[in-house]
């Protein structure tokens, strides 16, 4: 897998609009509704603010507090976002959404057990909430159980049958096992759903570059960009991309540009070492894959490239 990630993130950023409160004369439903009209803005700071003054007025408002939560997994403050979905489900411990909320940022948070103690929750009090199973088949993708996570994804698509971004997912998995053709099929079928789901065509870019079509693996993830530029791991593969295609210190640029926004990304870590066996520069190549090999030897062209730069 060339950094395709989960694409969970999309539905988990929803805003939860206002529920059991029509009197807009209410203090902390005003200051709700100034959230939730702040984070469509996308000023997530002062949407921050607004829900946390309601909160101020009423603790257990749980409306304010599932949308902080959600605001603060947007800005990958998860261990916040976490603190806030857990004081909701300790008084409400079957609530569906908050219990999909928190399972997907113990997900980010490299939580996987919670989140899967999460997951069986909700299949457990929901069977036939799509969620339940969409959370339990990324879980299972976790753990690379990609049977199991094709099972749940499709148990999921039966109750959401034209849900895109399920589709995605379920496209990815096919991706793992090399499936390029079904992946295709199902992104095909997403796109005309959603053509301006950017993760579609990053798929479709990632599924053109182990064909080794580059030229069209960068008209690919040129879409991904043009419909979402804010994701970092775009930028990463299209430099992988402009590397194949002997651009290179566009590559790199595109790279370092992944890096600075993601420092922990691995992917760009292993492309930058990469862009330096393509430029002979032997030292600075080893430096780089050899210390993702000791961390991830298994990581797709870290083993090859290694032995390349040794061989400089």
């Amino acid at each position: 897998m060339k950094n395709q990630k989960a694409i969970y993130l999309i539905i988990a950023f929803l805003v939860v609009v206002l529920s059991g409160c029509d009197n807009t004369e209410d203090k902390k439903g005003r200051f709700l509704l100034k959230g939730n009209e702040k984070l469509k803005e996308n000023d997530t700071r002062s949407a921050l603010e607004m829900y946390s003054e309601a909160l101020k007025i009423d603790p257990d408002y749980r409306d304010a507090r599932l949308n902080r939560g959600i605001v603060y997994q947007r800005l990958a403050r998860l261990d916040e976002a976490i603190r806030d979905y857990s004081y909701i489900l300790a008084q409400l411990p079957e609530d569906s959404l908050t219990l999909f909320q928190r399972g997907l940022a113990y997900l980010d948070n490299g939580e996987i057990y919670k989140s899967q103690a999460d997951a069986e929750t909700i299949l457990e009090s929901y069977p036939e909430y799509w969620k339940g199973y969409f959370l339990h088949g990324l879980v299972q993708e976790q753990f690379k159980n990609h049977d199991s996570a094709l099972d749940s994804f499709g148990k999921a698509l039966s109750l959401e049958p034209n849900n895109p971004d399920l589709m995605v997912n379920q496209a990815t998995i096919f991706y793992y096992k090399k499936n390029y053709d079904e992946a295709i099929r199902i992104l095909t079928k997403a796109e005309q759903l959603n053509p301006k789901e950017a993760n579609i065509f990053n798929l479709r870019s990632m599924i053109a570059f182990e064909n080794k079509a580059y030229e069209e693996a960068l008209d690919w993830v040129e879409k991904a960009i043009a419909n979402n530029p804010r994701q970092a791991f775009f930028y990463n593969n299209r430099g992988l991309y402009r590397l194949f295609t002997c651009d290179l210190e566009k590559g790199l640029d595109d790279i370092n540009y992944s890096i600075k926004q993601d420092p922990k990304n691995l992917y760009a870590l292993r492309n930058k070492g990469i862009y330096y066996v393509m430029k002979s520069e032997k030292e600075l190549a080893l430096r780089y894959l050899e210390d993702l090999y000791s961390k991830v030897p298994e990581m797709e062209m870290v083993q090859n490239y290694l032995e390349k730069a040794h061989a400089l």
